[in-house]
């Protein structure tokens, strides 16, 4: 049975990169993006290329989570299982750092939305399934007061505590013989995505280092065993991430503030 596997953010950078090179393999892939017109050129130029390759597309803006939430309703009514979720979608900066329900975008985006995301598809996953979320070396102590949109913070300090938030949630899933396989992933630090281009105006390394250890996650042996761990791409191997994604009381306590704010929006019970 081909493997089904989701990539969000995967009309440019590391995303796009690791979707062209699991398309070769033939795999059912369903590419997620914010923009129709993008995704649209996205998926025809890998079917052109790819014509073994069964390739799908979803459009969400993850800044929006109830469209994260109509995004995960359409793709239960799709599909049976999910072999593969590669949580990708992320954002350094934008012009406005305030969603219409007073959180900062960055943690709406790095570490709501996959997190709802992860959750609302849950129906789909067996005890083979394997959850990727895209960390980061910059990893800096959440502040509560900026998870819950009441202060703010510079594009730099929200994007390390939006990593790290979205690191220890990773971490906090119990690793039980029944459940997915859920691995933190650093692909590598600078590497020549549009987002660090864009924000640090350099070329950055080279992007299918990034690709190739996701695709290492998402399918290789070597991380059959990874549940709640933590991949360092700049180290090449598996390490201690931050060390309040150590602390069992601090992730837990994340998870029931990520809950809570959610369940304050109608997103969950």
């Amino acid at each position: 049975m081909t493997d089904t596997i989701l990539i969000t953010g995967a009309t440019d950078g590391i995303g796009l990169a690791t979707a062209e090179r699991l398309a070769q393999s033939g795999l059912r892939l369903i590419l997620h993006g914010r923009s129709a017109a993008k995704l649209d050129q996205v998926g025809a130029a890998l079917r052109d290329r790819c014509p073994t390759a069964d390739i799908q597309t979803v459009r969400a803006d993850f800044a929006d989570l109830t469209e994260v939430a109509a995004m995960a309703e359409t793709l239960r009514g799709k599909m049976p299982r999910l072999d593969v979720l590669i949580n990708n979608a992320g954002v350094y900066r934008a012009p406005i750092t305030e969603t219409r329900h007073g959180l900062d975008l960055r943690f709406v985006v790095n570490t709501f939305a996959p997190y709802l995301l992860t959750q609302q598809l849950r129906p789909l996953f067996t005890t083979t399934t394997r959850i990727v979320n895209l960390s980061s070396a910059a990893q800096a102590s959440v502040d509560p007061a900026a998870l819950h949109g009441h202060i703010k913070l510079s594009d730099g300090s929200a994007y390390a505590q939006s990593k790290l938030a979205l690191t220890m949630w990773t971490c906090a899933t119990p690793a039980e013989p029944t459940a997915p396989m859920m691995v933190a992933v650093n692909p590598g630090s600078m590497l020549g995505s549009k987002m660090v281009q864009d924000n640090f105006g350099v070329a950055g390394g080279d992007i299918a280092i990034g690709a190739d250890i996701l695709c290492r996650a998402a399918l290789s042996d070597e991380f059959a065993d990874a549940a709640g761990k933590y991949y360092d791409n700049d180290r090449r191997a598996f390490g201690p991430p931050h060390a309040d994604a150590r602390d069992p009381a601090k992730c837990r306590a994340l998870v029931t503030t990520l809950d809570q704010i959610l369940a304050e929006q109608h997103l969950i019970e």
